[in-house]
């Protein structure tokens, strides 16, 4: 069997088998192309492994770097656990990554407040359509807020997975994984449900809670096209992503004293290590505030100096 037919194998087992989302098969997909058309063997050694690393760190950063990486190595480890190859020859190579620690970019609160005052002062129940195109668009950004979830997870979220009475939503994360975060807001509810009463027959019809105004489910593209277009309206100079709500619900959380642990399981990252970036976000945060406020930095001292 060739490699191709070998790979396309492989990412059904990831998808059937192993229940991995759409965005980590395409990753898979990408990496793993561009890793055989540089070997061009149907499965290479240690020796065409490594020179493929070399051409990796001459390219790219090392976050791409690990990740496609990651990528081959997990194709690897599926070909010795199907006994297609017995000897894996990532067990011999060694790597080792310096990443610089980037920090996620956040929404200031003010700039949150900003856009969601502009868009509520577009309500118009005057044109039933536009009516429900806006609540759709404020229901949203306001979920995407309110849960810190990602952008296709908001997405993808299912009608039989959002309980309006309770507030409880089941969201279905990276691996399909599922988690359940709780809408703690009446207000937010509140717009939740008179989405879902405007826009019921097209939601029933798709599936989807969020869908779009041909009834089929809101994509993500949609979602951050929609966000850009309000943030724009709003006079907002900063390019705001759905994103960076994720990260901003993460670090005003733990400046708030929310224990990490509970973050992590709120985010759905299945190791704290991912969630502990925050941390330094809200670090930076409480730094900029005590040089500003503290007034020991206001105090003019008389210092005798040698």
């Amino acid at each position: 069997m060739n490699h191709t037919e070998q790979v396309g194998k492989y990412l059904e087992y990831c998808e059937f088998i192993k229940g991995l989302d759409r965005n980590t098969l395409k990753a898979y997909r990408i990496d793993l192309k561009q890793f055989f058309k540089y070997v061009m063997e149907d499965i290479p050694g240690k020796e065409k492994i490594e020179d493929y690393i070399t051409e990796l760190h001459k390219k790219f950063k090392q976050k791409t770097i690990k990740r496609k990486i990651a990528s081959v190595k997990a194709y690897y480890n599926y070909l010795e656990e199907k006994e297609i190859i017995s000897d894996n020859p990532f067990r011999k190579i060694k790597i080792k990554f310096k990443e610089t620690m980037i920090l996620p970019r956040i929404i200031p609160r003010e700039e949150i407040e900003q856009l969601l005052n502009y868009i509520y002062a577009q309500e118009d129940k005057s044109n039933i359509k536009t009516y429900k195109y806006w609540l759709r668009d404020i229901a949203v950004i306001e979920t995407l807020f309110a849960t810190g979830a990602r952008v296709y997870e908001i997405s993808n979220i299912r009608e039989d997975n959002v309980n309006l009475n309770t507030g409880l939503i089941k969201i279905m994360g990276k691996g399909g994984k599922e988690r359940y975060i709780q809408i703690a807001s009446f207000e937010i509810l509140g717009i939740l449900k008179n989405y879902y009463k405007e826009n019921k027959e097209e939601i029933k019809q798709s599936g989807f809670f969020f869908v779009n105004n041909r009834g089929c489910r809101y994509t993500e593209q949609s979602i951050r096209l929609m966000l850009k277009k309000y943030t724009k309206l709003a006079g907002i100079e900063r390019n705001i992503t759905p994103h960076m709500f994720r990260h901003s619900f993460a670090t005003y959380l733990i400046e708030e004293g929310v224990d990490i642990s509970c973050v992590q399981r709120i985010l759905g990252h299945s190791s704290i290590k991912t969630t502990q970036i925050y941390i330094h976000v809200a670090a930076k945060k409480q730094a900029e505030i005590l040089r500003e406020m503290h007034p020991r930095n206001r105090m003019s001292i008389l210092r005798l100096t040698a």
